[in-house]
């Protein structure tokens, strides 16, 4: 079985709400329905979680909870991991490693921001992401699955293959 590593950036955020700090943004109406999409595409892979690491920003555990109803998995399986807020690449490698040590696990699921998980991404990446037409890699409630061919999943740099590059947008286009 190989190991693997899901990244997922939290859905769009609402900007338009008064008096609210970056970390209590909450998703907007669209925000929670990529959500919902993207964990219909995690639960037709049918991928078993061994460990969900999440930031605790609103809008991640939003993004988080509506993933995890749709695979019927508690939200109390979650570790909510501080560090993951405003996090920069090496903070994700630590944290990456940390909860990947010992770990006989092999799906690790992190829900977390950018720039962090698209500098995340490429730094474990073999293959060059494509960046989408924008110029973006993670955009808002993107999935980026990464497998490993050695006996646990690592921080260490270009070590694993690019699996799945998943963006809500393209869901919907291929739903027509």
């Amino acid at each position: 079985m190989k190991n693997r590593l899901i990244l997922m950036r939290h859905g769009k955020s609402d900007w338009t709400v008064e008096h609210c700090t970056d970390f209590d943004r909450p998703l907007t109406v669209r925000g929670q329905k990529a959500a919902r999409q993207m964990g219909n595409w995690l639960q037709q892979q049918s991928y078993n979680f061994d460990r969900i690491i999440c930031s605790p920003a609103l809008r991640t555990r939003q993004t988080c909870k509506l993933v995890l109803k749709k695979l019927g998995i508690s939200h109390s399986q979650v570790i909510w991991e501080s560090a993951m807020y405003e996090a920069s690449l090496d903070t994700l490698i630590s944290i990456l490693d940390r909860h990947s040590h010992g770990l006989g696990a092999h799906t690790l699921f992190m829900i977390g921001h950018n720039p962090g998980l698209d500098q995340l991404l490429c730094h474990l990446s073999i293959d060059p992401p494509a960046v989408n037409h924008c110029g973006k890699l993670l955009t808002t409630a993107a999935i980026a699955v990464l497998e490993y061919n050695q006996s646990r999943i690592t921080g260490a740099s270009h070590q694993a293959r690019l699996r799945y590059l998943i963006r809500p947008k393209e869901l919907s286009l291929n739903k027509n």
